[in-house]
């Protein structure tokens, strides 16, 4: 068993995967042993988070996922626990593995009780794992209810009760872990979406299986290795790439100079804004570093361009310009809104991305407008709608939000396991569109540079000191 670490690489597999994988290990090992070493891991799981307690409630469903739940409940008992079980299964029509539980967990004193304890100092939810299909009611929709309401720690088995394994999408009624021990394999739904906030720590076992070398669905990518350039005596600026920042139209000026302290703090050489206010600025006296030119000025072609931040209806008139010569370009906010509503600059999109470096950096909504959907549907299944996109416009797509996803043809899809709340606040999309740029510049590929990106800036919300506030332009310096 280990504890999942934001820092170190991962496989995610889809359900249907998970399934396969089981069957290929039940017909190499004895009946039962799968369920057997569930049940221990989760067993020791539940002693390491709540030593102490005294009443643990193992609330199990009626398949496979209860028999789990059962299984520990036995392994509790015989370390000295006292785990109460309510059991929505009967002992005369339940899988074979669940049936053997259940008679070990009854034979070893294990109280089943119709109804939950009323001050469990620990609750595992057993009840459906990676078999919820549908949105839990009845009996068990009052159990999560009572779980969820407990105040007690929460240990998931396999998956929160309620949660979808594959796309991370809850449904109303759906456990809110602090722990969740995924069994086999680890899975993407815990991820993204509502994952993160349902599961808690993740943990995982791969049950005494070899590796396999199954195609994930996703991975988690782990931490992006630091190799520091040598700084040659005899460089200059010019060597660490060049930025260009488009957008800043009237009243958000904001944004634009935003995404241009990102991209000079975490290392161009040279960070030019191209503001789009009539009357823009002639120098940012807070950053006097920052070159700020017209437009017609840019050398299109020797940069990377970062678009649309604050950019508003205005940026409609650079996007042809940006998208036929940008030697790099990242697409952001406005840009991607004037690009949703025009078809002539979707196919200039398509054209530019088979020999140029292209990065859409959406929040669901804006992706809900390239792909004429709605923000529901995107965030049903944020993998898929990250894919159809990178597959539609041929280039890398960075789909934020909770568990932010990077997706590009050819490439297998990452999670970015970083980041928090903190990051809810104006202008921090914005920094991580000028941090994706500086990344381009830098020599990056458009995808490595888009999960990398996101992986620091998720990581300095993380480390995040608590006593001071996140605002984007704190976040913006703090890059390295």
């Amino acid at each position: 068993m280990e504890r999942v670490d934001p820092l170190s690489p991962y496989r995610l597999y889809s359900v249907q995967a998970t399934r396969a994988l089981e069957q290929a290990a039940m017909t190499t090992l004895p009946a039962h042993t799968l369920m057997q070493r569930a049940g221990l891991a989760v067993a020791q799981l539940a002693r390491a988070v709540a030593p102490h307690a005294r009443c643990i409630w193992v609330a199990c469903g009626p398949g496979n996922n209860g028999g789990d739940g059962l299984e520990a409940a036995f392994h509790l008992r015989q370390c000295g626990y006292n785990p109460v079980v309510t059991w929505l299964g009967h002992v005369d029509n339940v899988p074979a593995d669940t049936q053997a539980s259940w008679q070990r967990a009854t034979q070893a004193g294990v109280v089943v009780s119709a109804q939950p304890p009323d001050q469990p100092e620990l609750c595992i939810d057993a009840l459906l794992g990676i078999g919820s299909a549908r949105a839990p009611e009845g009996v068990m929709a009052q159990w999560i209810d009572r779980i969820n309401g407990s105040g007690s720690p929460v240990l998931a088995v396999d998956l929160p009760t309620g949660l979808n394994a594959d796309t991370g999408a809850c449904h109303a009624s759906c456990v809110r872990a602090q722990h969740t021990l995924s069994l086999l394999t680890l899975k993407p739904g815990l991820f993204t979406n509502h994952g993160r906030d349902a599961a808690g720590q993740v943990w995982w076992d791969a049950l005494g299986t070899l590796p396999h070398d199954a195609a994930p669905q996703a991975l988690l990518p782990g931490a992006p290795q630091r190799t520091p350039q040598a700084r040659l005596h005899a460089s200059h600026k010019g060597l660490r790439g060049d930025v260009a920042v488009v957008g800043g139209a009237t009243g958000m000026t904001g944004a634009a100079l935003l995404a241009a302290s990102a991209a000079l703090h975490a290392g161009a050489g040279r960070v030019f804004v191209s503001l789009l206010d009539p009357a823009p600025l002639a120098l940012d006296p807070l950053q006097p570093e920052l070159m700020l030119r017209g437009f017609e000025q840019l050398d299109l072609p020797g940069m990377a361009l970062v678009c649309g931040c604050g950019g508003g209806t205005a940026i409609s008139e650079f996007l042809p310009a940006l998208l036929q010569d940008a030697h790099g370009l990242v697409l952001d906010a406005d840009a991607l809104n004037a690009i949703a509503a025009n078809p002539s600059l979707q196919k200039l999109l398509r054209q530019r991305a088979a020999t140029h470096a292209t990065v859409l950096t959406p929040h669901p909504l804006e992706a809900a407008r390239l792909l004429g959907s709605t923000t529901a549907q995107v965030q049903a299944n944020r993998l898929e709608a990250a894919l159809t996109l990178a597959d539609r416009f041929g280039c890398t797509v960075l789909l934020k939000g909770s568990g932010s996803i990077s997706a590009a043809p050819g490439q297998t899809t990452c999670i970015n396991p970083t980041g928090n709340g903190l990051l809810a606040s104006a202008g921090t999309g914005d920094v991580l569109a000028g941090l994706v740029g500086a990344r381009l510049a830098g020599g990056e590929t458009a995808f490595d540079a888009a999960w990398k990106s996101a992986f620091e800036h998720g990581r300095l919300a993380d480390l995040w000191p608590a006593d001071a506030p996140l605002t984007a332009g704190a976040l913006a310096r703090a890059l390295r």
